[in-house]
């Protein structure tokens, strides 16, 4: 059987990783091959696609657990094959279908799930992650398999779109893990990034009060998005909300500060972790695990139900893109540069083609 397509041109330009380090081993290539597509598969021009922290822990090899050698250094734990082009974040529009694929699909504008379970063909034994252990959106076309390719019905733009698929998701597959509800008070660290400031909205959304931790310099920003109460992330949170005072931490920072969200959680109270920007390496006292009955969620793999729930909650527009700034993706550098920065709110977005 035969794809079904508009014309593909033979190349496309991208940006591609050539191995572990700085900037300097990300490269504007303009003769790249379009990718090849199973009978599963669906080919999209990619129309516009974000930046992420885990676009630079893999280039970085942060992931890696070893000084030693990367070949831990994706975000599965297994050496990257080079080049890769990165991006998990990709708004874009359907221009080709395999032969086992619905036509109809050509047209389509649609958004990527980047957690993938399906991928050439075939069902995974374990995920991948979109622009990691396959090529992602950092290139004017890119292949996934139908069933990830999520289409959508929105007035938002193609740059707002663009901001949602990871950061919404990896904050809705967080409050999903922690069952939060209108009952509970959560705490969020990190607020101000893609992911705090979506999960600001979303656990909203839920009904919960929201109390996030940032710097002072962003704290009308995140009241706008519906924070009930901000505090510097310098801050002693026991002294400055008590013992046993929140229901469920989302914590995408760890760090020197961890064990006070532990102090702060009630008793049966639930942690979620997807991100460690201020220290990976943690001190724990077991104690106060078992002795509060406390529950613990590393979240990274989506539950099935959390991306198609998420697209829903856009086309209702039950939540806001935030956007920080837009790049062209030949300058993915200075983007990359501003997000490191961290003085920023919301999302980084590439514009392609």
């Amino acid at each position: 059987m035969s794809p079904i397509s508009t014309s593909l041109p033979p190349t496309m330009s991208g940006i591609q990783l050539l191995g572990h380090g700085g900037p300097e081993v990300l490269a504007l290539n303009n003769d790249i091959a379009v990718p090849s597509f199973t009978d599963e598969d669906v080919v999209i021009k990619v129309l516009a696609t974000g930046v992420n922290n885990t676009d630079i822990n893999t280039r970085t090899a942060w992931y890696s657990k070893s000084d030693a050698d990367s070949d831990d250094a994706s975000w599965s734990g297994n050496a990257l094959t080079f080049p890769r082009i990165q991006g998990a974040d990709v708004c874009g529009v359907i221009v080709a279908v395999g032969a086992g694929v619905n036509r109809n699909r050509i047209g389509q504008r649609v958004l990527i799930e980047p957690c993938l379970r399906f991928a050439k063909g075939k069902r995974l034994e374990s995920p991948w992650y979109f622009g990691s252990e396959c090529d992602g959106g950092f290139a004017e076309y890119t292949v996934v398999a139908d069933q990830h390719a999520h289409a959508i019905d929105s007035e938002y733009s193609n740059e707002e779109l663009a901001s949602f698929p990871c950061s919404y998701s990896t904050a809705e597959n967080m409050l999903t893990r922690a069952r939060v509800t209108a009952k509970d008070t959560v705490l969020l660290t990190g607020a101000s990034g893609g992911v705090g400031s979506a999960a600001i909205q979303l656990a909203k959304a839920r009904g919960a009060k929201v109390i996030a931790v940032t710097s002072p310099s962003k704290n009308e920003q995140l009241l706008a998005l519906g924070a009930d109460q901000v505090l510097e992330r310098n801050i002693d949170l026991v002294k400055s909300l008590g013992r046993n005072s929140v229901n469920v931490v989302i914590d995408l920072v760890a760090g020197k500060q961890w064990p006070q969200l532990l102090d702060i959680l009630m008793p049966g109270g639930r942690y979620a972790v997807s991100g460690a920007i201020g220290g990976a390496i943690v001190e724990l006292d077991v104690r106060t695990l078992y002795l509060k009955d406390l529950s613990f969620y590393g979240c990274t793999v989506l539950e099935p139900n959390v991306f198609p729930n998420l697209v829903k909650a856009i086309e209702q527009k039950k939540i806001a893109p935030v956007i920080a700034e837009v790049f062209p993706l030949a300058k993915i550098n200075d983007a990359q540069l501003m997000f490191e920065q961290k003085q920023h709110v919301g999302k980084i977005v590439l514009t392609v083609g």
